[in-house]
């Protein structure tokens, strides 16, 4: 159990019958009255987020969301399967649960996988990825003098903006998080 005065950025508990994060907290004493404790909290398994006071003295029961690394070994249809690196077990995941900047991710890739109660809620795809452009324009020489982009397609399928400079069979690293090309790499 948690009382909200022991409220910290972060902690996990149950309300509700929801699983709610604390994103802020305040300890507000007026001059008159009791004291409170202000929060903003988010609603872990759908992302909403919204403002609540509480009494110091209110008790909570904890909430344990679990986060492990798992591989993403293939898909089938709608379920995309990943892989416990440690039992080696496939945790099947729904494709409503992925997010738009898993279209960067790849086989073999490791992924990080929140679930609550053995119920999986959310996956987080690395923030950084290394992949090949399979599809673009060519460039014209002389047209670098400003900083024009263009379509270029990797190879999962998506399709990201890339300079000009880039040529297909290039490897280049994207900000999964934003779609943005961020530099062109070795290998």
């Amino acid at each position: 159990m948690i009382s909200a005065g022991d409220f910290k950025n972060g902690v996990t508990f149950e309300w509700d019958g929801k699983v709610m994060q604390v994103i802020e907290f305040q300890h507000v004493k007026p001059g008159k009255g009791a004291a409170f404790v202000r929060t903003k909290l988010r609603n872990v398994l759908t992302g909403g987020v919204i403002e609540n006071s509480f009494n110091p003295s209110d008790k909570f029961e904890n909430a344990f969301v679990e986060r492990r690394d798992m591989e993403y070994s293939y898909n089938d249809g709608d379920l995309y399967y990943f892989m416990d690196q440690e039992t080696y077990e496939l945790e099947p995941v729904n494709k409503d649960l992925l997010g738009d900047s898993f279209r960067f991710v790849k086989e073999n890739m490791t992924c990080n996988i929140h679930s609550y109660k053995g119920k999986v809620f959310n996956v987080d795809p690395p923030n950084f990825v290394d992949l090949v452009v399979t599809a673009t324009d060519p460039g014209f020489k002389g047209d670098t003098a400003t900083n024009v982009l263009k379509p270029a397609t990797v190879e999962t399928g998506a399709e990201v903006k890339v300079p000009l400079f880039i040529d297909e069979g290039e490897k280049i690293r994207i900000d999964t998080r934003s779609g943005e090309y961020m530099e062109r790499t070795k290998g």
